[in-house]
């Protein structure tokens, strides 16, 4: 079922009400990552996107209300990223290592997302949890039926998906944001699949 998005008034938008509102999105993501969210306004969110101030309250009736729509956003587009990257994997191994490696992407596109998320803590608590707690359940879905099928060995799904998302977390923070442009290094990658295949108990 195709979600329906809607204005301040609960009215669906219309194709160039959604190109606005992504355009906002956009916009509080580099205002957000840039200046945080005490320094962040409406009136500077409005000028990245090129809208009028006024235009914003059509579509989100506050700075904190903005904020907690870009994490929702910023979390589907990372599950969606890392899902299709998964996709192409012919063994769960492979799999994870290919997820890794959209996150990385996406990470290297969005070099505000590690600031964003952190700002959460703080500005929505509720949305660092479901950030973490939606990326998870599908991390959780796959690796039991990785199980189910003998592929990797008998382990704890939810507590090895939170691990493998820190595991994400750090090398990408570490390669990725602090890696000033640079390629990952192959080295990293190797010790990446070999840790993961250690974590998953994969079968040769």
């Amino acid at each position: 079922m195709t979600e329906v998005i809607t204005n301040v008034e609960g009215r669906p938008l219309s194709r160039k009400g959604l190109e606005t509102r992504r355009r906002l999105l956009d916009a509080a993501e580099a205002v957000f990552g840039e200046l945080g969210f005490p320094e962040a306004s409406i009136v500077k969110i409005a000028d990245a996107a090129g809208v009028a101030p006024g235009t914003f309250y059509l579509y989100f009736d506050s700075k904190r209300a903005i904020f907690v729509e870009l994490m929702r956003d910023l979390n589907r587009r990372i599950r969606r990223a890392m899902s299709e990257g998964a996709a192409d994997g012919a063994t769960r191994v492979e799999a994870e290592i290919l997820g890794f490696q959209a996150f990385f992407r996406f990470t290297s596109e969005h070099p505000a997302l590690y600031r964003i998320i952190r700002q959460s803590e703080f500005v929505a608590p509720e949305m660092l949890r479901f950030h973490y707690e939606r990326v998870s359940e599908g991390y959780v879905s796959a690796l039991s039926a990785a199980m189910r099928t003998g592929e990797i060995g008998t382990i704890d799904a939810e507590v090895t998906s939170y691990a493998l998302m820190g595991l994400g977390e750090l090398v990408g923070m570490r390669w990725i944001l602090w890696g000033d442009g640079e390629p990952m290094p192959e080295r990293v990658s190797d010790e990446l699949a070999r840790i993961v295949r250690c974590i998953l108990e994969a079968k040769e």
